[in-house]
């Protein structure tokens, strides 16, 4: 099969299309020919090489990137009932990883794919649908919220919006460029904001004129969330969700405390609770069969999994990035 396989950390052209071998399901498990496979931005911060508490363990080298992977039954292992093959199902746990033709995985994480679903958009909320319902669940936003979002055309963000607006509540979006301010704007946000402006945490108060922002899901980190922060009312929430910049900022806990703050790392939480994912799974697939929550897919051929993770890093792509075999 072919497959895009990583040999040593490093920029993204490290990752190199090739063959390798097909691999067998075992027991317990189904082999899954690949329709659409899942990239996500901490895949991209693992193959440059870089370790931190806030993301998993390093892979061994040679490695394939991609554990969310949609397609058909192809084979199963010796101990799997064979009237699995043939469907088509979802996993969060492809081995070898879904940048390839063939992954397998354990039968006891692949979800069938409920009617009505593609490919694409089952890896798009099997992971970040699932993480989103997560984040949500730990920002407990109502409909008197006013919700600042950043990194809003993103993956994640695309999602709180529309969740947010079906709430009720008042959505602020920001994300960075005037293409994915008008894909903010077009999800409902009822303020789209180009956070690459430095006069855009000016523009967001003049919006509000004289309200103030009561919850922040924050999923670029650095300056901008530094910026966000300064628009949050007192007892407000800050909540992080992600750090697509890669800069620092921690709140000032002295500030956190004399304005009465809640800030919580939701990201940390969700990689100290890896039990609870395939409730969230289950939840997520669901709400987008439904319609309740539609992610946007930005696809690639697999043969550019690096143009993929560059577009990624580089912050050029909107909504979930998917790998096409």
């Amino acid at each position: 099969m072919h497959a895009v396989v990583l040999h040593a950390f490093g920029p993204a052209e490290n990752l190199s299309y090739e063959t390798v071998p097909d691999p067998e399901p075992g027991p317990g498990q189904v082999r899954i020919a690949v329709k659409a496979a899942g990239v996500h931005l901490v895949e991209t911060m693992l193959r440059a090489g870089r370790a931190s508490d806030s993301l998993p363990p390093q892979p061994e080298l040679p490695t394939i990137f991609g554990g969310e992977v949609s397609g058909r039954v192809d084979a199963v292992g010796p101990d799997v009932d064979p009237e699995w093959i043939g469907r088509d199902v979802v996993t969060a746990g492809g081995q070898p990883g879904g940048y390839a033709e063939l992954a397998v995985a354990d039968l006891s994480r692949v979800h069938r794919l409920p009617d009505g679903l593609s490919h694409e958009a089952a890896v798009a909320m099997i992971v970040t649908g699932g993480t989103t319902l997560q984040f949500l669940d730990v920002a407990q936003p109502t409909p008197s919220d006013v919700l600042l979002v950043t990194s809003a055309a993103g993956g994640i963000g695309r999602l709180i919006v529309q969740y947010a607006r079906r709430l009720g509540a008042t959505v602020i979006g920001a994300a960075g460029g005037p293409g994915k301010v008008a894909a903010v704007r077009e999800l409902g946000a009822d303020f789209a904001v180009d956070y690459d402006l430095p006069s855009w945490p000016e523009e967001v108060a003049s919006w509000l004129g004289g309200r103030k922002v009561t919850a922040l899901l924050d999923g670029v980190g650095g300056d901008k969330a530094r910026a966000a922060f300064g628009l949050l009312a007192d007892g407000g929430r800050y909540v992080t969700i992600g750090n697509a910049s890669q800069g620092d900022f921690t709140p000032d806990p002295e500030t956190v405390r004399e304005r009465g703050l809640t800030v919580t790392n939701a990201l940390l939480q969700l990689i100290a609770q890896p039990e609870t994912r395939p409730e969230y799974e289950v939840r997520a697939l669901a709400a987008a069969a439904e319609g309740a929550l539609v992610p946007d897919v930005q696809t690639f051929p697999l043969s550019q999994a690096a143009a993929a993770h560059a577009a990624l890093e580089s912050r050029q792509t909107t909504g979930k990035v998917v790998l096409i075999p």
